[in-house]
């Protein structure tokens, strides 16, 4: 997942890790867990694997 959201501007949405995961293709998988993540704002990708193995 990390290799999808590389260049991520931080801080950054639930929805803009989707968007630049979609962009540098992701697959759904990937995208559909993104998706499963809380809509808040994550402040770097510590913040992001986090809730990423949660969901």
């Amino acid at each position: 997942m990390q290799k999808f959201l590389s260049g991520v501007d931080y801080p950054a949405s639930r929805e803009d890790l989707v968007e630049h995961a979609r962009k540098k293709g992701a697959d759904e998988e990937v995208l559909r867990k993104l998706e499963a993540m809380p809509d808040r704002t994550f402040d770097g990708p510590n913040a992001v694997s986090s809730e990423y193995t949660k969901s």
